[in-house]
């Protein structure tokens, strides 16, 4: 029991605090410098593997093909409509890769931080989705008859529309952005929280403890190599699902009707 108390008292688990990091010089943080590096890899990458194309596409090309066609068919072209998606292939590729990136950081040795962990850096991104799938819907559809199509579901007539017409201005237009960052915020966030608890619980248990908690503290490191793989396939889900909603959201401010 007192080694338990002992544990309780000098064990300090991982928390919030452990994202907010210090400045590496004039106000740059990390996850800034993460962010631009995410950029320049995004656009590196993808200038090479394009840079020299060819009807028999190299190693590089074809990963970069294959990378395309993956955006552009399976969220633009199916979920915005063959009409539509080409105009908008570029950004939601664009996001999904640049997300992605910053998502792998992660686990990639030096970095070994998410960088949406920081929910401004999500934020900024839901930002300009909401501006383009709003701009989208107000140019084809005029602002009133946008706020129309958003906030009055087709089909119901009646008082019912006095609680149902709110409802449906906040979900479709104020509560869409915060959603959209929230999940990709807290699963980063939570992602790495248990990443951090199970690797310092673990040394902590073998280091400080000893005799039979280290047992426990090596089933604890292996937690966290278990976690560290399922965080990689969290990292493309997380783009994935952000990305498709974008193009959910494009999809639905073009459609004449909900």
């Amino acid at each position: 029991m007192s080694s338990l108390i002992i544990l309780a008292e000098e064990f300090v688990p991982p928390g919030p605090q452990d994202f907010e990091l210090p400045a590496i010089a004039l106000g740059v943080t990390k996850p800034m410098v993460q962010l631009v590096l995410a950029a320049i890899i995004v656009f590196a990458v993808f200038y090479l593997a394009a840079r020299k194309r060819a009807v028999v596409p190299g190693r590089l090309q074809f990963a970069g093909e294959q990378g395309y066609n993956f955006v552009r068919n399976s969220m633009s072209r199916d979920i915005i409509g063959a009409h539509d998606f080409m105009k908008f292939t570029p950004y939601l590729f664009a996001l999904f890769f640049f997300i992605l990136v910053n998502n792998v950081f992660a686990t990639i040795p030096f970095f070994e931080f998410p960088t949406f962990s920081r929910a401004g850096m999500v934020y900024g991104l839901a930002a300009m989705s909401w501006v383009i799938y709003n701009a989208v819907g107000i140019k084809k559809h005029g602002f009133l008859g946008y706020l129309k199509l958003q906030s009055v579901p087709s089909g119901v007539k009646g008082p019912i529309l006095a609680l149902l017409i709110p409802l449906e201005f906040l979900s479709n237009i104020l509560v869409r952005p915060v959603t959209l960052a929230l999940r990709l915020f807290a699963n980063m966030l939570a992602g790495h929280l248990l990443l951090i608890l199970f690797a310092l619980g673990g040394e902590y248990l073998i280091v400080e403890m000893g005799g039979a908690y280290a047992a426990v503290g090596i089933l604890s490191w292996v937690m966290f190599i278990a976690i560290a793989f399922l965080e990689l396939l969290v990292q493309f889900l997380q783009a994935y699902v952000f990305v498709l909603l974008n193009a959910m959201y494009i999809q639905g401010a073009l459609a004449d009707e909900h």
